[in-house]
This record gives structure tokens, sequence and C-alpha cells, in this order.
């Protein structure tokens, strides 16, 4: 129904545009602080309350609204205009496809919480994800300043490097899962396995009872934990985030693709990549971590334990909002993660980055590939 997918999208929009977005900036600053003993953000005030440093985005917001907006003499205006927002809008609408919430029925009626969820909802990831590319290119061109163009040309050799090693590293997943629409693959991890099944599915050797009760979640990182620290680190370059800021490492070019912006087009290209990273904690959440499933609490047990003392609905509701809290819970872990291994590595040199890429995790992926392609046929050929 387009009024249920317009709320939908109005959700994403208010919770990861302009709720979440905004404080991690505000959480990049104070984790930096914690970890380099230091107070952090604490300035910005109202009559006198700075509530622990959280209006110093808004401050940030006034004060880019209020700077000039300069256009480079000898720029291309109408590419250098656009290229923000064509770098900003592909990390919004990427969050259209990560299910932040199952399929819940209430009375006839039935909701699934993701505001699209097409067959090739994954590819639909990367194929916008690739787009904004484009943006950091055209932003490097047509500034008319060298040093733009440099970090241009940094950051395209860069994404569209590591975008074949990041679509390689989740093939994985598609063999084990046997899909690619998010949703189900949230479904697929919403149980649990046998940690020494593998004995009964590989090598036929029968699991002793005491031994049989031991169970993981389902978790895509428990199936392809290789899979997982390529994609994270793939992921991580392609949002040109430290230790991957080559294209825009002040040590080097000054600033980059956006050298020549200053007002709220920087402003884009500031609040895109902490969008990106809120993008990138959702997708692993939902890749690798489970998603919204409550570890051991299949949606089933949930429903069926409360049901037995409040009505069906009121024990659907109860699990939808179980369900959204544990996926917003798994996003600010990995979002916390994000923001330790920005602060904790250096910026690798370029030539390290490419090296990184090519030479060990594109073949690191091949051969995960091959391994889990074989794993799936010992198992299922014993499972015959």
């Amino acid at each position: 129904m387009p009024v249920e997918v317009l709320l939908k999208a109005l959700f994403i929009l208010l919770v990861v545009v302009a709720g979440l977005a905004p404080v991690i900036t505000w959480v990049e600053r104070k984790q930096s602080a914690v970890m380099q003993d230091r107070i952090g953000a604490n300035r910005a005030d109202i009559a006198g309350l700075t509530v622990l440093g959280l209006l110093h985005p808004l401050a940030d917001v006034i004060k880019l609204l209020t700077k000039e907006d300069v256009v480079p003499r000898g720029a291309n205006r109408f590419m250098h205009l656009i290229a923000p927002v064509i770098a900003a809008v592909p990390a919004v609408v990427a969050f259209a496809v990560i299910p932040y919430g199952g399929i819940y029925t209430f009375g006839g009626y039935t909701i699934s919480l993701v505001v699209a969820n097409p067959d090739w909802g994954l590819l639909y990831i990367f194929a916008i994800g690739s787009i904004a590319t484009y943006g950091t290119v055209m932003a490097g061109w047509s500034s008319n300043n060298n040093w733009s163009l440099l970090g241009g040309l940094r950051a395209s050799a860069q994404m569209i490097s590591y975008e074949v090693t990041m679509g390689l590293s989740v093939v994985g997943l598609f063999m084990v899962f046997q899909t690619l629409q998010l949703q189900d693959m949230v479904l697929a991890q919403d149980t649990t396995f046998r940690v020494f099944g593998f004995l009964e599915h590989l090598f036929r050797v029968p699991v002793p009872s005491v031994l049989d009760w031991i169970r993981l979640p389902a978790w895509g990182v428990f199936y392809q934990p290789l899979g997982f620290l390529m994609f994270l680190t793939t992921i991580m370059a392609e949002n040109k985030r430290p230790p991957f800021d080559t294209p825009e490492g002040e040590s080097e070019i000054i600033a980059g693709f956006h050298l020549e912006y200053s007002g709220m087009r920087f402003g884009l290209f500031y609040m895109s990549e902490f969008i990106e990273v809120v993008v990138i904690a959702g997708l692993i959440a939902t890749l690798f971590l489970g998603g919204w499933s409550v570890p051991w609490l299949p949606q089933a047990t949930i429903i069926g334990t409360v049901s037995r003392i409040f009505n069906v609905e009121f024990a659907t509701g109860l699990c939808a909002i179980l369900h959204f809290l544990t996926f917003m819970l798994k996003v600010v872990v990995m979002i916390w993660l994000q923001m330790a291994i920005r602060w904790t590595l250096p910026r690798f040199r370029y030539d390290q980055v490419m090296d990184l890429c090519w030479k060990i995790l594109l073949p690191l992926s091949i051969a995960n590939i091959l391994v889990t392609g074989f794993v799936l046929l010992l198992a299922r050929g014993n499972a015959a």
C-alpha cells in the first residue's frame, strides 16, 4: 500500500537521517575523547546547559547554514553544486531494503517492517552504493583544483576496487541462506544450530546427547566468519573512513575531493559519511548478526509465551517492539566498533590500500567461496 510504504520511509528518514546521523557526530567526538583520555565536546550550551555536549551537532548545523557557499573560479558550476547531492542521496535510500523488524499479523492484516523487500535486495544495496562514486568524482573534477582532482581519482579507484571484493565476500551468505532478500535472510537466522552438528553432517559421526543441546544463534557471522571480516573491511573502505581515508588525506592532499566546498554543500558530504556509518551498521547487523532476531528466542516462542498471559495481538505488538530494539542495539554496537577502528588505526598509504584489496582480500574472498561450496556439497551429499 502506498500509504504504508510512505510511513515506513518517513520513519527511516526520522530515525536514520534526523536521529542517528547527527548524534554520531557527537559519538565520534566523545568516543575519541574517551579513548584518548580527553573530555571531548562540552562547550556548546543553551542557558548554561551543555547536555553532555549533545548540543554540538545543532551548533554544527547552524554554523554550516550561516557560512558562505563558495564556488571556485573556473569550476563547472552545475556539477560542483550537484555532486554533494549525488553523494548523499544513495546513503539515505540504501536503507530502504534493510529490515528493522520482522513480519507480523494483527487480525487479518500482515505487516513487514521493511520499506521494500525485493528478490534482489542485497544487489540493490551494491547498485545504489556504487552511485555515490559519481558524486566524489564529479566533486573532484568540477572544482578546478589539482588536489581535488587527485582526491576524486583516489576515491574512484578505491571505491571501484573494493566493490569487487565486497560483493564476493557475501557470496558465501547467498550459498548458505539461498536468497538475496534481506528479510528472508533474517528469518533464516531467527533460529539456532547445533555447535557440533558438523560431525554428523560432514563426517556422519553421531553427536552425543550431552553435546547435542549446545546451540548458537544461526547468524551469518558463525557460518561465514571470514566473510564477516572481509565485508566489514571492504564496506568501511567504500565509505572512505579512516583508516581508508586516502581520498581526503589532509596531510597529503589537503582535503581531497571536497577541498573547494563550504557551507551546507560541505555539510552534505560530511553528513553522508555518518549516514553511511548507520547503513553499514544496519547492513552488517542484518547479514551477520541476525538482524532484528533475538538470540535463542525465535519469534514464535516470544509470541507463544506472552500470549499465554495476554492476547495474541498484544503479544505480537510486544514482539515487534522487542525486535526493533534488538535491531537498534546491534546497530549501536556496530557503530561503536566502526568508531573504535577509526580512532585506533592510522591512515594507510594509498598503495597499501590497493594492495590490501587486490593482493589479500580478493584472493581470500574467492577462496572463501570455494571452501563454502565444498562444505555445502559435502554436507548435502552425506545428508542424501
